[in-house]
C-alpha cells in the first residue's frame, strides 16, 4: 500500500497518519524515540543508519510526515529536519550560495535576517532586498541565484503571488525557497506553487506546543537538496531524537490547532477593528486586508497571527501588562495565546506600539472579551 493509498484523504487524516510505519503486532503506534549515536555496522558501512549525525530512524518518521503534509501524493520529495528554523534556512542560503552569488531576501522579513546578511556578504555573495507586497522583489530579482520568500511576512503579513514570482525566477535560472512558518501545510504548501523549497521552523503552528525547537526544508529529490543534505551532515545542525518525536506527536493534532487557531484569528481581527486606538490592523483573512485577494488564491487558511498598532511604547505595555490569557512571550502558532510588542528586539522595521499576536485554541468569546477588557485598561 503506498503513501498516496494510505492518505487520500482529507488534512485531519493526513496529519493523524503522516509518517507512521506499518503496523506490527505488539508495536507502538509511533516507535518511541531512537537515542543512538552509533549502530551495529559490520563489514561494509551501507544501509539507512551508520552514524547519529547522519540519519535516526526517528528523523525518518517524521521527515516522511512533514514530506506527506507539504506535497501529498507526489513522489520524490525529501525532506530534511534540522535543530531550528534558522539552521534549515541556513543550509538551504549556505548550500546554494557560492562568492559572487547574489540571492534576494525580503526587506520586511524575520528579524534575524539582517544578521545572515551581513554573513552571506561577508562571504562575499551579493544580497538584495524588497519588500513582500506588491511583488516587489521581482524588480531586483535578474542575475540572482536564489530567491527567498516569506509569505505571509513576519511579523508584517504582506502576502506576495508565490507562483508569479517563482514562474518570473525559474524564467531567469533562480532557485526559490518559501518560508512557510506562518501558514504551515496546511494552509499553504509552496511546492504545489512551483517553489523549489519549502523551508520553515517547526518550533511554530506545526508542533503548536512552545516546547520544541525544529526546523524542516522539504524539496524534490536532486542536487539543490543533495547540497542542503550535506550542509547538515557538515554543520551537524541535527534535532535531538526527543524533540524529533515529540514534533511528530504533535503533527497528530496539527489540523485540530490550525482550524481552530485561524477561526479564531479571524474573530479577533473583526473585533480589534472596531477599536479606535487600533490601526494597521492585519490579517490576511480579513476581506478588505491588502493581502486578501492574492492570499486567497493560494493559501488554504490564513494563519494564527493578527499584527495591529496602539498609539505608544507605553500604551503598548500597559495593554500587554493587563492581558490574563495572552502571555507576553515571543514566537507565535501555540495554543496559548501569546502577544508581544514586537519592537523590543529591534531588527524589524515596525512603530514602537506594534503588536504581534499569536492566537491560540482557547475559546474565542473568552479571548476576545480578554483583548478588549486589557484595551480599556491600556487607555490613557
Amino acid at each position: 500500500m503506498n503513501d498516496s493509498e494510505r492518505f487520500a484523504g482529507g488534512d485531519g487524516t493526513r496529519a493523524v497518519r503522516a509518517g507512521l510505519p506499518e503496523p506490527v503486532k505488539y508495536e507502538p503506534t509511533l516507535p518511541g524515540p531512537v537515542f543512538a549515536a552509533h549502530f551495529h555496522l559490520p563489514g561494509e558501512p551501507t544501509g539507512p543508519y551508520t552514524y547519529g549525525r547522519d540519519e535516526n530512524p526517528t528523523w525518518t518518521h517524521l521527515e516522511a510526515a512533514i514530506g506527506e503534509l507539504e506535497a501529498p501524493g507526489e513522489e520524490g520529495v525529501e525532506t530534511l529536519v534540522f535543530a531550528s528554523g534558522m539552521a534549515a534556512i541556513s543550509s538551504v542560503l549556505f548550500s546554494q550560495l557560492r562568492a559572487g552569488d547574489a540571492v534576494v531576501l525580503p526587506s520586511d522579513g524575520y528579524q534575524v535576517l539582517p544578521l545572515v546578511r551581513a554573513q552571506l556578504e561577508a562571504y562575499g555573495i551579493e544580497v538584495r532586498t524588497a519588500p513582500t507586497g506588491g511583488d516587489a522583489q521581482l524588480g531586483v530579482l535578474d542575475g540572482a541565484k536564489l530567491l527567498w520568500i516569506e509569505s505571509p511576512s513576519n511579523p508584517g503579513l504582506d502576502v506576495c503571488d508565490i507562483r508569479r514570482l517563482v514562474e518570473a525566477a525559474h524564467a531567469r535560472g533562480a532557485l526559490v525557497a518559501v518560508d512557510n512558518t506562518l501558514a504551515t501545510p496546511l494552509g499553504q504548501r509552496p511546492l504545489e506553487l512551483g517553489a523549489d523549497f519549502a523551508v520553515a521552523s517547526g518550533t511554530k503552528q506545526l508542533t503548536g506546543h512552545g516546547d520544541v525547537l525544529l526546523g524542516y526544508v522539504t524539496g524534490r529529490a536532486g542536487e539543490p537538496m543533495t547540497a542542503v543534505r550535506r550542509w547538515r551532515k557538515i554543520v551537524g545542525a541535527i534535532p535531538g531524537p526527543m524533540e524529533a518525536w515529540l514534533a511528530h506527536r504533535s503533527i497528530a493534532t496539527l489540523q485540530l490547532r490550525v482550524e481552530r487557531q485561524n477561526a479564531t484569528a479571524l474573530v479577533v481581527a473583526e473585533a480589534l477593528r472596531q477599536r479606535p486606538e487600533v490601526s494597521g490592523l492585519r490579517y490576511p483573512g480579513l476581506p478588505d486586508d491588502p493581502s486578501h485577494k492574492v492570499a486567497a488564491q493560494q493559501m488554504r487558511g490564513f494563519g494564527c497571527v493578527v499584527s495591529f498598532t496602539l498609539p505608544s511604547r507605553a500604551r503598548a505595555d500597559r495593554f500587554l501588562d493587563a492581558l490574563r490569557l495572552v502571555d507576553d512571550a515571543t514566537s507565535f502558532g501555540g495554543v496559548r495565546s501569546t502577544a508581544e510588542r514586537r519592537g523590543r528586539w529591534g531588527g524589524d522595521a515596525v512603530p514602537e506600539g506594534f503588536i504581534r499576536l499569536s492566537v491560540g485554541a482557547e475559546d474565542p468569546e473568552d479571548l476576545v472579551a480578554d483583548l478588549l477588557r486589557a484595551l480599556d485598561e491600556a487607555a490613557d
